[in-house]
């Protein structure tokens, strides 16, 4: 692993912020819930893709 597990979502904000953005509250949100244990990595991914991967049909 590249990024200790308790600093997985520093590394990630982090590398948003690189190209001059901010997390959306959306993403918080599931930051949030996942620190917590409320929700798994999976279900972030999922939540994800619903929301910003819209396919086209």
């Amino acid at each position: 692993m590249l990024v200790r597990e308790d600093k997985k979502w520093d590394y990630a904000v982090g590398m948003v912020k690189v190209d001059g953005l901010m997390p959306s509250k959306v993403m918080k949100e599931l930051m949030e819930k996942e620190e917590k244990g409320e929700i798994t990595m999976a279900q972030v991914r999922e939540a994800l893709d619903r929301t910003y991967c819209r396919r086209k049909e």
